[in-house]
């Protein structure tokens, strides 16, 4: 039997297909018995689709550059 700590680590693993067969068998006999694990489980897969439904848009790289050369032009005044 797996401990907590190492169901948890499983988990992430798994979200991220990531974990061998084995591990997700582990992963699943150690849910069944521990209810804790069941409901970390449960919201980080939660968490994982949120994320994976979030509209985020990031700077491109020439977004970031042009974005510190004005900011290393022009410093800010305040202490």
């Amino acid at each position: 039997m797996i401990s907590c700590d190492e169901a948890a680590v499983i988990c992430s693993k798994t979200q991220y297909r990531e974990a061998g067969l084995w591990e997700g068998l582990q992963l699943r006999m150690h849910l069944l018995i521990c209810k804790s694990c069941a409901s970390f489980s449960r919201k980080n897969q939660q968490l994982s689709n949120l994320c994976d439904q979030a509209v985020i848009k990031t700077l491109t790289t020439e977004e970031k550059s042009r974005l510190k050369e004005r900011l290393q032009s022009n410093p800010s005044k305040d202490p």
